[in-house]
């Protein structure tokens, strides 16, 4: 499949899963905003269209991410062990309330495709480790990233996943940034897009760059939590 394939692929998909949320009358298309608390606008309508551009740009972020040993695996396991608590507090009334989070009847089943996730995560990682045994490629990391967006928008944390999946969004713009600078002045931002590619470059070893992006991805892991009581 050509590259506009695959996005038009992933926008259908994405789409068709916030038509489907839009059509059940006990979900609500409002957003919630993080640290604030009160302002929840709503889309209405225009929530499939948001659906699908949350779901197709958090896939094509991870697949971003990709491109060195355990680089993507681990944020992506990390962010869905984060997804995994939201899951849960929006599938409980008491604590969704005490928190003023939207509370979503049945989100909390999601708990175990995020646990699944992050176990499966866990044994490709086992043989995707520097040096790796086996490769993610399009098919895991477009679906995974697919997948942390859907749960995103089930659980009505759709704007969370920037904060949650930071590393990912740095990969993203990082390929935005060069291809934007390279086209209006000819000249690159970074050594290489995406953004890890240029660390490499600088001297740090595959290992280090990965190790240290992980450490990120566990920071901004922490930021999206602490959300839940800074609003």
């Amino acid at each position: 499949m050509s590259g506009k394939q695959k996005l038009g692929s992933q926008l259908v998909i994405g789409a068709l899963v916030g038509l489907f949320l839009w059509m059940d009358p006990s979900f609500k298309t409002t957003l919630a905003v993080p640290f604030f608390k009160n302002v929840q606008p709503d889309l209405g309508f225009w929530y499939t269209v948001f659906a699908a551009l949350v779901i197709a740009g958090a896939s094509n972020a991870v697949n971003l991410t990709d491109g060195l040993d355990g680089l993507a695996i681990g944020p992506v396991m990390i962010c869905g062990a984060t997804y995994l608590f939201f899951a849960y507090i929006a599938g409980h009334l008491k604590l969704a309330q005490y928190l003023q989070v939207p509370y979503i009847p049945g989100s909390g089943e999601l708990c175990v495709v995020c646990g699944a996730m992050l176990g499966a995560g866990m044994g490709f990682l086992w043989y995707n480790a520097y040096p790796a045994e086996v490769f993610m490629g399009d098919v895991g990391s477009l679906s995974l990233g697919g997948l942390l967006g859907a749960v995103s928008v089930v659980t009505k944390h759709e704007i969370l996943l920037a904060i949650a999946g930071g590393v990912f969004v740095i990969e993203a713009v990082s390929v935005i940034l060069q291809v934007a600078s390279f086209k209006t002045t000819g000249k690159r931002i970074f050594n290489m897009a995406p953004i890890h590619h240029h660390f490499e470059l600088k001297g740090w070893p595959e290992p280090k760059v990965i190790v240290r992006f992980w450490i990120l991805s566990i920071v901004f892991a922490l930021m999206a939590m602490s959300t839940l009581k800074l609003r």
